[in-house]
């Protein structure tokens, strides 16, 4: 026998969207406790998530992206400087 689509409301699919991303479950927790698919939540969650990205104003994104470059650049940096401490160190001996 075929299966019919359940179909759920909006303020639904928001609310059940709103549990994974503010409140840090997994998609997996959400979709077992409310017997959906996990597929379908991860759609809502995807969604939820591009309505609400046009909330933050753009300065803090672009200074949130120059913020992370600076931060690999720095990590980059350290990494180059622990090796060459290494090897300097090593040569002493």
């Amino acid at each position: 026998m075929a299966r019919k689509y359940q179909r759920y409301t909006p303020e639904f699919r928001e609310q059940a969207a709103k549990l994974v991303v503010e409140g840090q479950r997994s998609i997996v927790e959400v979709a077992r406790e409310y017997g959906l698919g996990e597929t379908t939540l991860g759609n809502w969650v995807r969604k939820y998530r591009d309505d609400h990205a046009e909330d933050e104003s753009s300065p803090e994104l672009s200074e949130r992206a120059e913020l992370r470059r600076r931060v690999r650049e720095q990590e980059m940096e350290l990494s180059f400087l622990k090796k060459a401490a290494a090897y300097f160190a090593r040569e002493q001996r």
